[in-house]
């Protein structure tokens, strides 16, 4: 992998989301999201080879401070009681990158900070942030889906066993952990893998009163489907681009995209629901779409 290290020129626009966190970059080109701000769901859209790390951290954690001494957010809000939360890893796999990355740094900004909170989604289980005590001032969201498709969709990944099992450890070393569904492909005897996947879920999670969970249905770029198809990518796209019960979506982020139908949506949503307030009722749903 061609790996670029750079500074990042352009790091003032930090923008507000009303779901995942309260605070994410505005535009991708600044690679602001590569380095330390920013759920690693855009990068391949953007950047489809290599990966871009910004050198200048302090600089983006002062403009962290900044922008958090005079952000207009209401607490509690269904992303935290107290805290700003702000998304680190949203074009890359920050738990994957650590190596690149000023980490402990970075976290240890976040642990003193008085109103910050760090975020970021990952597919991998790193054990080495075991060995920092961040006090609760990171999230970790372990994406989850069916180990049937994240076999053909996420290769190289971390195991859902294995993600499952490391949501008790990440606890206990002191993170903030939360579940991100996502992306839910409508695919096959889906409703059966995830009952499958709930029913595991349940078994290995102790912290049941306090992990909840995101859910993002696929959304799916019209770009890296070309992409995928011209490279022969691992991965099924008959899986992720089916025109006939998908609809054309134009992202703020992500350009022409695909998602499930309205209608179809609907359904989709309401019977994943039932099924995992069926089996894992105390996973707490912060939002779903």
């Amino acid at each position: 992998m061609n790996t670029n290290f750079k500074k990042i020129t352009s790091i003032t626009k930090i923008h507000k989301k009303t779901k995942v966190v309260n605070f994410s970059v505005k535009t991708n080109e600044n690679y602001f999201a590569n380095g330390i701000l920013t759920h690693n769901c855009y990068m391949k859209r953007h950047k489809p080879e290599g990966l871009d790390i910004a050198t200048n951290t302090m600089d983006i954690l002062t403009a962290i401070n900044n922008h958090c001494t005079f952000a207009d957010v209401e607490k509690p809000n269904q992303t935290h009681e107290e805290y700003i939360t702000y998304d680190i890893s949203c074009n890359e796999d920050f738990a994957l990158h650590l190596k690149y990355h000023e980490w402990q740094k970075i976290f240890d900004f976040f642990k003193q900070h008085p109103t910050a909170m760090g975020s970021f989604a990952t597919k991998y289980v790193n054990p080495e942030l075991t060995t920092y005590n961040p006090k609760g001032k990171i999230r970790v969201r372990f994406s989850l889906m069916p180990q049937t498709f994240a076999d053909l969709l996420e290769p190289n990944t971390s195991k859902m066993i294995d993600r499952i099992k490391a949501i008790d450890a990440f606890i206990d070393a002191g993170y903030d952990v939360h579940i991100n569904f996502s992306p839910v492909i409508v695919a096959g005897n889906w409703l059966e893998e995830y009952e499958n996947l709930f029913h595991m879920v349940n078994d290995y999670v102790s912290y049941k009163d306090i992990v909840k969970a995101e859910v993002i249905f696929l959304t799916h770029n019209e770009q890296k489907h070309k992409y995928n198809l011209i490279n022969n990518l691992p991965g099924e796209e008959e899986y992720l681009w089916v025109p006939t019960i998908q609809e054309d979506k134009v992202s703020q982020y992500g350009g022409k995209n695909i998602r499930y139908k309205h209608d179809l949506k609907s359904l989709f949503i309401d019977k994943w629901t039932k099924l995992h307030n069926s089996i894992i009722p105390w996973n707490t749903i912060r939002y779903i779409f």
